[in-house]
């Protein structure tokens, strides 16, 4: 089977990418890089170990339709979420994902809202991968009969394997490629033996698949009413889904060509959809392949929780056709590589995090670091394990939720970018965005648990995010500041005496009113007077990399002009600038603002402007701790 890859359009992409960059400094932060089957495997840790539990939900979601149903996943699989999550590799190849893309399409603070949101719904997604990956490992682990009994506890070695895993990421992870290859190798090659072995018994027992074909007509009278029928239960088997967002997340592990540019990496874009490609390819084998032989060759009862093959009906079919030494040997390769999972899903969690909430002012310094994240995550870990009772089946449906909401976003993304191009590609992005709305729609109202466990994770995010917005207000955001030749011509001339500065709205235009007036009520001459004007771009951003300040002249005025994301803040910054590179205390002039305070508040945390001088004044008093360096706020 061929699959065309299009030509990139570097136009239409590049300056996406370069705002991308910009934020989060990915061309600094060069990644070891492997072939792309290898990084295939990483990310085949979360979506090939899905095999471990995914046939037995989907039998218990639909039954001896569960085929069926699987068939139809298989086709979204392949002709719905490749081809999305190949446009959002072309325009995230630095590892941005779908919710990058959003966040570019969406301006100020509905941007911002956006990613929380989805950011509640990925925190279910990858939190509910290490529990349920640790608690399907453990589910192996008891139902192996030569198990002791002293090993028999699912809740303790649920808790054990998350304490292990936390332990590791504290003591730091490497070598992940390497052990993810190995891993998924093996893991790969005893399915493919269970299946193959399953699939001649089956062939040899073609009356077992009549029995089938016998009871579903019973049932439903029809093929056509089978496939209606499984049209509203596929919804239910959505975990076989889960590997794409994490495949466009390891992107800039991906190699290659040598002559790549680094902000377009053409090689790394063509090679990361091959990954795609053969990841969705394998995994659609194997979800068809399982659920035909575990709904066929396994008793509907030994399905349900206390069965044999309740969350491990593959493993059952192991021991059952090869015998308890090579179903062993099955076990602890799926219990390796569900632990391993679960690692997977706590590096995404740690690359995602630090990635918007600091950038954003909406976590604490300390969320940029790993250990205090992993401690964190391990403790939302134990509680949700708790909370589920270390159970397979009750996690099912909060983990369906967090990944359908995440491909639903891509498609949404996908379809919006898709929307100036030829009318085929519209068409065919709405179809699929389509079909993923009335997917999530579907499992949300099938299984509300879901969207519970997402709304916990939504909420927490958005309290702790504003209250730490509200918190780190006062920080100096300002990196760099830049002075064109005629605002340091200015500064220059003022430098000789004291640099006062007036604080001036942009476009109001009457220079010589308010100069008059600042003269007046702070004692003070007109020809001392530089204008400051600071024009409020995004103000949903938190930080300010670089400030650039344009000097112009209004008659016999100087004017200062920049763009910022909060008045006080670039206010601070310039001040504190024009101290370390004049070596003199600049001064700040500005007038009282007429209002309620604490609508004043409320309007600089989430639109840059307010009563300025006090929170001028607090800025600098929090960046410079000694009152004799720190530059003058005068309010009059």
């Amino acid at each position: 089977m061929s699959i065309a890859l299009k030509p990139i359009d570097k136009r239409k992409i590049s300056l996406w990418l370069l705002e991308d960059m910009r934020k989060s400094s990915l061309l600094e932060k060069p990644h070891h890089q492997d072939s792309w089957w290898k990084v295939m495997c990483l990310t085949g840790l979360d979506y090939f170990s899905s095999l471990g539990y995914a046939p037995g939900i989907a039998f218990l979601a639909a039954g001896l339709l569960s085929p069926m149903a699987t068939l139809i996943l298989v086709l979204l699989t392949v002709f719905g979420a490749l081809p999305v999550y190949m446009r959002v590799a072309s325009r995230s190849p630095h590892g941005q994902g779908s919710i990058a893309m959003l966040e570019k399409l969406v301006p100020g603070w509905n941007a911002k809202l956006i990613v929380l949101l989805l950011l509640g719904f990925a925190a279910t997604d990858f939190i509910i991968t290490i529990t349920l990956s640790a608690a399907d490992a453990a589910t192996h682990l008891v139902q192996n009969p030569w198990t002791p009994f002293w090993l028999q506890n699912r809740m303790a070695i649920t808790l054990g394997m998350l304490t292990i895993l936390s332990a590791v990421f504290l003591k730091g992870f490497r070598e992940a490629i390497g052990i993810a290859v190995l891993l998924v190798g093996a893991y790969l090659v005893l399915n493919f033996i269970v299946i193959t072995v399953a699939l001649y018994h089956l062939a040899h027992h073609w009356e077992l698949i009549g029995d089938c074909w016998q009871k579903l007509f019973i049932m439903h009278g029809s093929i056509w009413k089978m496939l209606a029928f499984s049209c509203l239960l596929f919804p239910k088997l959505a975990l076989g889904l889960s590997g794409f967002e994490t495949g466009v997340a390891v992107m800039p592990l991906v190699k290659g060509y040598p002559d790549d540019d680094r902000r377009l990496p053409v090689g790394r874009i063509r090679n990361t959809k091959y990954l795609l490609c053969t990841a969705a390819l394998i995994m659609s084998f194997f979800l068809l392949t399982s659920s035909i032989t575990t709904s066929v060759l396994i008793p509907a009862q030994e399905f349900l929780p206390g069965g044999v093959a309740n969350g491990r009906a593959i493993a059952y079919l192991a021991h059952s056709y090869l015998g308890n030494y090579f179903g062993t040997a099955y076990d602890i390769s799926t219990i390796l590589i569900l632990w391993f999972a679960g690692a997977s899903a706590m590096a995404g969690l740690l690359s995602l995090v630090p990635r918007y909430l600091p950038r954003y002012g909406m976590a604490p310094d300390w969320a940029k670091a790993r250990r205090p994240l992993v401690i964190f995550f391990a403790l939302v870990s134990f509680a949700v394990t708790f909370k589920f009772h270390a159970s397979v089946d009750a996690q099912g449906s909060a983990y369906a939720t967090g990944v359908l909401v995440l491909m639903t976003s891509a498609a949404i993304a996908s379809f919006i970018t898709a929307i100036r191009e030829n009318i085929f590609q519209r068409v065919a992005f709405f179809i699929i965005a389509f079909v993923f709305i009335y997917t999530t729609i579907a499992n949300v109202i099938e299984r509300p648990d879901g969207i519970k466990i997402a709304s916990f994770f939504i909420v927490v995010i958005l309290i702790t995010s504003f209250v730490s917005r509200a918190l780190r207000s006062t920080e100096l955001r300002t990196r760099r500041v830049v002075l064109d030749p005629l605002a340091q011509q200015f500064i220059n001339e003022a430098c000789h005496g004291t640099i006062r500065l007036v604080a001036h709205r942009p476009a109001s235009g009457d220079y010589e009113s308010k100069a008059k007036t600042a003269a007046k009520i702070h004692n003070i001459t007109e020809d001392e007077i530089i204008f400051v004007e600071v024009t409020i771009t995004d103000a949903s951003d938190f930080d300010e990399p670089v400030l650039r300040v344009t000097g112009r002249r209004a008659g016999k005025y100087r004017v200062l002009q920049c763009s910022g994301i909060a008045v006080p803040n670039a206010l601070a910054g310039l001040m504190l600038d024009l101290r370390d590179k004049m070596h003199c205390l600049p001064h700040l002039y500005l007038g009282w603002t007429e209002g309620n305070p604490v609508g004043y508040i409320l309007k600089y945390l989430f639109f840059g402007e307010g009563e300025t001088g006090p929170v001028t004044r607090e800025i600098l008093r929090t960046a410079e701790a000694d009152p004799d360096k720190r530059p003058m706020v005068h309010v009059g």
